[in-house]
C-alpha cells in the first residue's frame, strides 16, 4: 500500500519526507489558502523538487479546460511521470480523466462519494479513485463499505486503477484501510507520527534500554563526580560539615596514607546522636568508623552494581580504583541508568 502525505505546510512536509519511504505527497488549494501560500505555482514547483511523487489540483469547467490547465502546470517544469492531476469527479471530470490519459499522463479522479461516480472514473482510466471516507463518515454514510466496493470493483474488473483512502481522521482510519486492502492511503503528519506509537512497546524499549546500559556502563560513567573525602583525625562535625558541603548523605574516610578506613553516612550519625547524645560531634571520626565499607571498583559494570545494592539494601556505594577512593556511586545514579 503506498503511502502519502496530505500537506501544504513546508515544515511539516520537511518532517515527513525525511523518514524516507513516503510515496508521495498530496495538497489541495484549500490547503495552501489556509497556509497563506499566495502564489500557488512557484508552491508547486517548490513542492515537485521535495517530493517523489506531487498530486495536485488541475480544475476548469469543462474536460478542455483541466486539460489546457494540467499541460499549463507542465509547462511549470513538472516531471510528468512524478505528477498527478487531481481532477474532482463530474461527467467533464470524467471526460478530462481520459483525454489526459491519452496523454500519457496520471490522473486521480477525487471527492468520490458514490460507487457510481468510482466506476465512472475507473472506466475512464484514473490511476487513482480517492474516496474522502472521513467526510462521508460526517455526514452520517459507511464510507468503509465504499472504499471496499471499490477495491473489489477494480479486482474483479481488471481495471488499472489504485483506490486511494483519503479524509483520514484518526489511526483506525489507516487500520481500516489495511484490512480493507486499498492501494494508497493519504494521511495528515499528525496521525502519521502516530502510527507507531504504543505504549507497552515503549515499556519494552526503556526495559531493553535499561537492561543494555547495566550490562555496558562502567561505574566510573555512572557517578556523579561527586567524591567527599575526609580524614579520620577530623572531627565529626567538620565531617558533616563537608557532607552537607557535598549534599552527600555519605563520606569517606581514609588513613594518613590515603588508603581507605571505613565510611560514614547520615545514618550512622543519627544512630550516634540518638545512643550518645551531642558530645560525639567532637569525636575524631576515625574512632567513630569500625565496619568495612561496602564498596565496587570503579571498573565494575552498573549490573554488578545493582545485585550489591539488592543484597545490602543500602543507598550508597563507595567506589574505589586501585585501592583508592574514587567516589560514591549513589541508588539514584543507577535509576538514571
Amino acid at each position: 500500500m503506498e503511502l502519502y502525505l496530505d500537506s501544504a505546510n513546508l515544515k511539516e512536509i520537511e518532517e515527513g519526507f525525511k523518514l524516507g519511504f513516503l510515496n508521495g505527497l498530496t495538497t489541495t488549494p484549500t490547503f495552501m489558502q489556509r497556509e497563506g501560500i499566495a502564489d500557488i505555482d512557484a508552491m508547486i514547483v517548490k513542492l515537485s523538487k521535495m517530493v517523489p511523487v506531487l498530486q495536485i489540483e488541475a480544475l476548469g469547467n469543462t474536460a478542455e479546460d483541466v486539460v489546457k490547465e494540467a499541460h499549463r502546470q507542465l509547462d511549470l517544469g513538472l516531471d510528468p511521470k512524478c505528477t498527478v492531476f487531481k481532477i474532482p469527479v463530474s461527467l467533464e471530470g470524467v471526460r478530462a480523466c481520459n483525454l489526459l490519459r491519452k496523454d500519457g499522463l496520471l490522473v486521480n479522479v477525487h471527492l468520490v462519494y458514490t460507487l457510481q461516480q468510482a466506476y465512472m472514473a475507473m472506466h475512464a482510466g484514473a490511476s487513482y479513485v480517492c474516496p474522502l471516507v472521513g467526510r462521508l463518515q460526517d455526514q452520517g454514510h459507511d464510507a468503509l463499505t465504499l472504499v471496499k466496493q471499490c477495491v473489489d470493483a477494480v479486482n474483479h474488473y481488471g481495471y488499472n486503477t489504485k483506490i486511494m483512502f483519503s479524509s483520514v481522521r484518526n489511526s483506525e482510519h489507516v487500520r481500516n484501510a489495511i484490512n480493507i486492502g486499498v492501494h494508497t492511503i493519504t494521511v495528515p503528519l499528525k496521525i502519521l507520527k502516530g502510527l507507531t506509537d504504543n505504549n507497552f512497546t515503549t515499556i519494552g524499549t526503556e526495559q531493553f534500554l535499561s537492561d543494555t546500559r547495566l550490562m555496558t556502563v562502567r561505574v566510573r560513567e555512572a557517578i556523579n563526580g561527586t567524591n567527599p573525602i575526609v580524614s579520620g583525625e577530623s572531627n565529626l562535625k567538620d565531617a558533616i560539615v563537608k557532607m552537607t558541603e557535598f549534599g552527600f548523605g555519605c563520606i569517606t574516610i581514609t588513613n594518613d596514607d590515603g588508603s581507605i578506613k571505613g565510611v560514614f553516612t547520615d545514618g550512622d550519625l543519627r544512630r550516634l546522636l540518638q545512643n550518645e547524645g551531642e558530645h560525639i560531634l567532637d569525636k575524631k571520626i576515625g574512632t567513630l568508623v569500625s565496619k568495612t565499607p561496602i564498596s565496587i571498583d570503579s571498573s565494575a559494570l552498573l549490573n554488578e552494581a545493582e545485585a550489591i545494592f539488592k543484597k545490602n539494601n543500602v543507598d550508597t556505594i563507595l567506589v574505589t580504583e586501585n585501592g583508592k577512593p574514587y567516589g560514591m556511586l549513589d541508588i539514584q545514579d543507577l535509576k538514571r541508568y
